[in-house]
């Protein structure tokens, strides 16, 4: 709702911020002898195996040596494989995301330094609720608006979402601090550490359609964050309270989704039982953009 003055009423939103393979053409000699010697003490393992080798038959020694090479090569593989297949993570790319200075301008308040965490692991959804069926060019306003009920009338130092989405599928910046970073928000009471918050702009309560452009620009942030520390959006993940006022008690371990709605976390009504239902479909959306079947 949007009291008297036009400052939208952010309502129950968060708690104060300190809270199959084919051949491969391997090339001439010369570039197996670089290769095999990156791997450590495989000079010498050759070195040896012809000192051996020289007692046998020819042909029988050159079958031998041959093995022992195409060993020692396949190590190579094998060792320069290894980091690549360490660092393989199902991630998303991405998505365009408006910058605050875009929406906010002039209007920014002095604030505090922003605070960070060391990677993200979950979501919360949430909804604004402010009114819907705006024309998606007057967001900046209304964002604006939302802005200053929650540094205004609240007091808090900033905005409290991490990133707010609109119907019409554009993410925008919410808290400053920067769009790739881990930044802590305020955004779901108790919750707020190593998680983003991604705000519905709208009224999303039962009912109320839900557009696929505004699911869609979720699932893709919730991809994008999620995949950076290799969480699978449909998973459950450990978070620790960090205020009594959530549903757990502060330093309790709460196992919640790593999509979770803000009433996962805190008791309120938010995001709305439409935008509620649509939760799993943007799980799986989301999964399916870090390349998860």
């Amino acid at each position: 709702m949007v009291p008297p003055g036009g400052t939208p009423h952010i309502a129950d939103r968060a708690d104060p911020p300190d809270s199959k393979s084919m051949p491969v053409f391997r090339g001439p000699r010369r570039a197996r002898e670089r290769r095999t010697s990156r791997i450590p003490g495989a000079a010498h393992m050759l070195a040896a195996a012809r000192a051996v080798l020289g007692a046998l038959p020819g042909l029988a020694a050159v079958a031998a040596l041959f093995l022992c090479a195409g060993g020692v090569e396949r190590a190579a593989d094998a060792q320069s494989a290894a980091p690549a297949a360490a660092g393989d993570r199902h991630t998303a790319p991405r998505p365009d995301i408006v910058p605050r200075s875009v929406w906010l301008g002039d209007a920014a308040r002095a604030q505090p330094a922003p605070r960070y965490d060391d990677e993200i692991v979950a979501v919360f959804v949430h909804h604004t609720d402010t009114p819907n069926g705006y024309d998606c060019a007057d967001v900046p306003a209304i964002l604006r608006g939302v802005y200053q009920g929650q540094t205004g009338a609240r007091d808090w130092d900033d905005i409290g979402y991490n990133f707010v989405v609109d119907r019409c599928g554009t993410v925008y910046e919410g808290r400053a601090g920067g769009i790739d970073r881990a930044v802590t928000g305020a955004h779901t009471q108790g919750f707020n550490h190593r998680t983003t918050g991604i705000a519905a702009l709208g009224t999303y309560t039962a009912g109320v359609p839900v557009p696929h452009e505004l699911t869609d620009a979720i699932a893709a942030v919730a991809a994008w964050k999620l995949g950076e520390s290799g969480t699978d959006p449909r998973a459950k993940v450990a978070l620790v309270s960090s205020n009594g006022l959530s549903r757990f008690a502060a330093g309790a371990t709460a196992t919640l989704p790593a999509v979770a709605g803000h009433d996962d976390g805190y008791a309120t009504s938010c995001p709305g039982a439409a935008l509620t239902a649509r939760l799993g479909d943007i799980r799986e959306t989301a999964a399916r953009l870090q390349g998860r079947v």
